[in-house]
């Protein structure tokens, strides 16, 4: 249930000891309340708006607490789009606590996660997809996926779908008019113009669709699990990408038992890398066990370096395996140890050496080119990155396509009117323009609290 009556606070910065420690309070009490325990040169319900104030803290029998600063947003131009006052205090958790339990005895209670970001939606501060951006900025690991998240809170993806539905909703009146006059027989589009417009914004939600693949890279990362036989040299091409000793490297095969994780970043792109357990059969418990858990490695992942030993030479019955597990064009085939053959033909795939670092920087680029493709955004592009927004998309292409037919088939305006209705509501989604509570809830309870 949403309580925007509420006045709330909570901790804006993380737990634990630091230099300063910030409380977030807001609504329609917050500038009183923190009047009521904050002793400065002025009232702080005199003060003006985006001023910063020193003064102490104090509880009802005028006992110190800390020095502060209170800095106060006034509505509507803050965070929530309400009052809003933020306490920087020293970072001693006992202190933060001290100055919540004193807050909490004056009618204010503890924000649910997300809330304050929640309120800012709910004041149209900042819509649903730029609410959505807010806490991947927070958990953003790459500088690309921290762009995108950028983008998307600067209002990209909402000014792209808001474009759309504005269109879909023009053209959706001028239907709906037509329904009004049915029996005058009056048409206000024609049919033709229609479909080029359903067609155009079919085309406009394509490309947003289009980006997805590419979106979710630069949001989540990409799994790269290293996969092959015993002693092939996948510790080895770990421990180089990472430029450390992460994995045992021996000669002795089924050194590697359980997945071994770890993150590397290649041009702001997060790569998390998987070593896995050699894959053989053993009636070893632990061997197999890890075994298994190397298939569920591949199972999982967006990209598989399947490597092979030039000396061993490639593992067909092995990569007919993986097929059965991973789509084919996720593989890449490494040849590794090129440094230790003779050979002329050292088979198909990338040639490496993990342990000198030839050939390495192929590898990479071929890593980039597989997850990446031949995508070619800029800064200022519209990406889809989310899974929600992306099924909305889907959803509202669908009922277009419905659309389509139904103008074929000459069906008449009123189904028209509902497929593209369908097909607004669905962008709207997005936007926040149509919404539930239900979904609001399960968006921002994924926030901390405090923001």
């Amino acid at each position: 249930m949403i309580h925007l009556e509420d006045t709330i606070t909570a901790m804006a910065t993380p737990n634990g000891v630091g230099a300063i420690s910030i409380i977030r309070i807001s609504g329609n009490k917050a500038i009183d309340v923190a009047d009521s325990i904050f002793k400065g040169k002025m009232h702080i319900t005199d003060a003006n708006t985006h001023t910063v104030h020193y003064g102490k803290v104090v509880d009802a029998q005028n006992n110190f607490i800390d020095d502060v600063l209170l800095t106060i947003f006034k509505a509507p131009n803050s965070y929530t789009g309400e009052d809003v006052i933020e306490v920087s205090c020293h970072g001693n958790p006992l202190i933060g606590q001290k100055i919540i339990d004193l807050l909490l005895e004056k009618d204010v209670r503890i924000a649910e996660p997300g809330e304050f970001t929640m309120r800012a939606f709910l004041n149209n501060r900042i819509d649903l997809a730029q609410a959505e951006a807010v806490i991947d900025i927070i958990t953003s690991r790459s500088d690309a996926s921290l762009r995108g998240a950028r983008n998307q809170l600067d209002g990209l993806l909402s000014n792209s779908v808001s474009i759309l539905r504005n269109s879909l909703l023009d053209t959706l009146s001028f239907l709906e008019l037509e329904l009004d006059f049915s029996e005058e027989d009056v048409e206000f589009v024609a049919k033709d113009e229609l479909l080029k417009k359903i067609t155009l914004i079919i085309k406009k939600i394509d490309e947003l669709l289009n980006s997805y693949r590419f979106g979710r890279v630069i949001r989540d990362g990409v799994n790269v699990a290293i996969i092959g036989k015993p002693n092939v040299g996948k510790s080895s091409l770990l421990n180089y990408l990472l430029k450390e000793s992460r994995a045992i490297v021996s000669s002795t095969p089924g050194t590697t038992r359980d997945v071994i994780r770890e993150e590397i970043s290649i041009d702001g792109v997060l790569f998390k890398l998987f070593d896995t357990a050699g894959i053989r059969l053993s009636e070893d418990i632990i061997e197999k066990e890890g075994v298994r858990r190397s298939n569920e490695a591949i199972v999982n992942s967006d990209l598989v370096l399947f490597v092979n030993d030039v000396e061993q030479g490639y593992s067909e019955d092995l990569y007919d395996e993986l097929r059965q597990l991973t789509k084919e064009d996720r593989i890449i085939t490494v040849m590794n140890k090129i440094d230790l053959s003779s050979k002329s033909d050292l088979g198909d795939g990338i040639k490496i050496s993990a342990k000198t670092g030839e050939g390495i920087d192929n590898l990479i680029d071929q890593m980039k080119q597989s997850t990446l493709g031949s995508a070619n955004y800029s800064e200022k592009s519209a990406i889809v990155s989310n899974i929600r927004h992306f099924q909305c998309l889907c959803s509202a292409r669908n009922s277009l396509s419905d659309a389509i037919v139904s103008v074929n088939q000459k069906y008449s305006g009123e189904f028209i009117a509902v497929d593209l209705r369908n097909a607004a509501d669905f962008l709207g989604e997005i936007i926040g323009e149509v919404t539930s509570e239900d979904v609001l809830n399960n968006i921002f309870s994924k926030f901390c609290v405090g923001k």
